[in-house]
């Protein structure tokens, strides 16, 4: 190791704490990002030359181990629970000092870059973090400022990412050995004691919902891509629901593959990449994200190659939630502006594990209010610590809850002004399965989607006959062109009528359990068009 000196240009550590260190590695691009990984043992190359690293034990987000720094100026405001835990200041300024202590005198990497690509509504972002691969991944996710910015860049949220520091419950007052530890007073977020990178991303991106609503504008945990008339599209969904697929679309200009702000000049993109899940990529499918997984440059997590470095998208010995993680610009047909106009349609997506909702149907508005509210899909594995194989039905409110450090109704009222607004055309996609539940069903076809998608966006939808649903009171359209007419009704695609109607009533129930906890914030109209169970 070198000597350990104070270093004679600290301003690259500004902010950080961190006053020391062995080696400083400031800003560097991907290709020496990438030969300083290789060096500390950290990561391999495949065949095409993407960067393979393995997570440890955190192959998902540790929700439990997230917590908010309580601070006077802050803390009327933060929506306090299991989302967004209490951590004293005393105890974070512990934390914060033995993190900042484990880090002096180490090999370090920081990278400057902005989260927020419309210029009026960004934030700049500093990391300083002991892995090479954490800079690149961080580099690759967000958008990287010009060269002449980076000598006056001064950080408005500082990122202290020590991934083997091992927390202590007692000490520090958190609930394991790791933590992620966001200080809104302060602008630090601590991360500890996990490799995950995806916890660098979801941080920001918690951030950027504290910091927007306050400015009158929507953050929110959707893709977005523009069509050849400039029209903008938004796909709301949790992971595994298909918005980095779906959005990813050669027909259309790729924004972002999943966080953006909706402001008065329209949509922009918080970050600079995408982190793409590659459980079973398809190629023919999904030639976009497959070829850019395939690259020099991209960081593949938990991805499962032989000795030569051939990925084999198909295993998952290490997690279901591998994921390729590269610059948008990877993707062929992306608006490198990361900005769009007013959005014309907003799309929800749901991977429904019960296999009752239809491929799609059109909201009204009010609709459109309660959907997003409920935020229902299911996990079906791996994106988050803890979650086995079997599926779980779950409801994240704003399709984005973990992530959420104001009260969902803040979040809610602002769509709602929005979509009324602008008159936007609003439509709820399953990506789930169809003639069964998880298990006995089949997952949707990625063709018939993206043609129901193009179909709605292009507004071929608008004049045609609608029926509704008799159990969730949805409108799907009688017929779709290149679409089968079975595939529109999802109780005909079951062999056994009376399972579907027994399935499908017991989802009505869970919206309905659901709603109650929010029911008292939403206004009577939205309350007339929840999903409501039978008498």
């Amino acid at each position: 190791m070198a000597d350990i000196s104070p270093l004679r240009d600290a301003a690259p550590l500004a902010g950080t704490g961190v006053r020391v260190a062995a080696e400083l590695h400031a800003n560097l691009t991907a290709p020496a990002l990438v030969a300083h990984s290789i060096r500390k043992g950290e990561s391999r190359l495949s065949v095409d030359g993407a960067l393979i690293v393995r997570t440890g034990v955190h192959t998902g987000r540790s929700v439990s181990d997230k917590f908010v720094v309580d601070e006077p100026a802050t803390t009327g405001e933060v929506w306090w629970g299991k989302v967004n835990q209490r951590l004293p200041r005393e105890k974070f300024d512990l934390l914060k000092g033995r993190v900042q202590a484990y880090l002096q005198g180490r090999e370090l990497f920081t990278q400057d870059l902005y989260a927020g690509a419309d210029p009026d509504n960004r934030i700049r972002v500093r990391l300083v973090t002991t892995g090479a691969w954490h800079a690149l991944f961080a580099r690759n996710m967000f958008i990287r400022p010009k060269a002449e910015e980076l000598s006056s860049f001064v950080p408005d949220y500082v990122i202290i990412h020590a991934p083997f520091f091992e927390a202590d419950p007692v000490i520090d007052g958190v609930n394991s050995s790791s933590a992620v530890v966001l200080s809104f007073a302060e602008k630090v977020i601590l991360i500890a004691g996990t490799q995950y990178a995806g916890e660098i991303k979801k941080s920001i991106f918690t951030v950027m919902n504290w910091i927007l609503p306050a400015r009158g504008m929507l953050p929110m945990h959707c893709s977005a891509n523009i069509g050849p008339n400039e029209d903008a599209a938004l796909f709301f969904g949790l992971s595994g629901t298909g918005k980095t697929t779906l959005s990813s679309d050669p027909t259309r200009r790729l924004i972002g593959d999943d966080e953006h702000g909706w402001g008065p000049q329209g949509v922009f993109n918080f970050e600079g990449g995408c982190y793409a899940k590659v459980i079973d990529l398809s190629q023919k499918s999904e030639p976009e994200i497959w070829a850019a997984s395939h690259r020099f440059g991209t960081v593949l997590e938990n991805v499962v190659a032989d000795g030569q470095g051939r990925l084999d998208l198909t295993d998952k010995t290490f997690t279901e939630n591998t994921r390729a993680c590269y610059p948008v610009e990877f993707i062929p047909n992306v608006e490198l502006s990361g900005r769009g106009g007013i959005p014309k349609n907003v799309v929800m997506l749901t991977a429904d594990a019960f296999g009752v909702l239809p491929p799609i149907s059109r909201l009204t508005p009010e609709q459109a209010m309660y959907h997003y509210l409920s935020g229902y899909t299911a996990r079906v594995a791996g994106t988050e610590k803890g979650l086995g194989s079997e599926p779980q039905a779950t409801f994240s409110t704003c399709y984005g809850s973990p992530f959420l450090p104001r009260h969902p109704q803040v979040y809610g009222k602002l769509l709602q002004s929005l979509i009324k607004k602008h008159g936007v055309s609003c439509w709820l996609v399953n990506t789930g399965w169809t003639g069964g539940a998880y298990g006995t069903g089949k997952r949707m076809s990625i063709a018939h989607t993206r043609a129901l998608l193009r179909a709605a966006l292009a507004g071929e939808l608008d004049d045609v006959a609608y029926r509704t649903d008799p159990f969730f009171g949805l409108a799907i359209p009688a017929r779709v062109n290149n679409v089968p007419d079975e595939v529109l009704d999802p109780r005909s695609a079951w062999a056994d009528k009376a399972a579907y109607d027994a399935a499908a009533a017991a989802l009505v129930q869970r919206f309905v359990d659901n709603f109650a906890s929010f029911a008292e914030h939403v206004d009577d109209e939205v309350k007339a068009a929840a999903i409501k169970a039978a008498a």
